[in-house]
């Protein structure tokens, strides 16, 4: 099987299986992306030699299996395993405490779950995907310097 290298491939991380089941139509029917679900961060972890190019993390992950690892644990393994992949943080909780504290272990965004979450998710997509590939055209000329 080869890779098709146009599609981006999303990680959606949520024990809310709703959530995470209408996150992955939005993303189906709103462009062409390859998801990949998981209910906790241990699967998500176990499987990121799929080489996601983002992963949408739920920030609480207690819902299903006890004594399971949360969002910012989660996030920090993810970043232990590669530091470039971008993880955007989701959460239900709109507080600021928690948003920074997402942002001290390198999540590149925090998006709180509300009927806007998509919309914010694909803008900060795009984003992401602008700010790659300046750095790729960036270091392509640096080393030509």
């Amino acid at each position: 099987m080869i890779k098709n290298e146009t599609k981006i491939k999303i990680f959606l991380v949520d024990d809310d299986a709703l959530f995470l089941k209408s996150l992955e139509i939005e993303f189906m029917e709103n462009g062409d992306f390859v998801i990949e679900t998981y209910p906790t961060g241990e699967l998500c972890i176990a499987n990121l030699s799929h080489n996601p190019d983002v992963v949408i993390l739920d920030y609480q992950l207690d819902g299903i299996v006890e004594n399971a690892m949360n969002g910012l644990e989660t996030l920090d393994k993810i970043k232990e395993f590669n530091p470039q992949i971008p993880v955007v943080m989701l959460s239900s909780q709109d507080k600021i405490e928690v948003a920074i504290n997402c942002m001290h272990h390198k999540a590149f965004d925090y998006v709180v779950k509300s009927e806007t979450a998509f919309v914010r998710l694909q803008k900060i997509i795009t984003t992401i995907f602008k700010y790659q590939k300046m750095e790729k055209e960036l270091s392509w000329y640096m080393d030509r310097m």
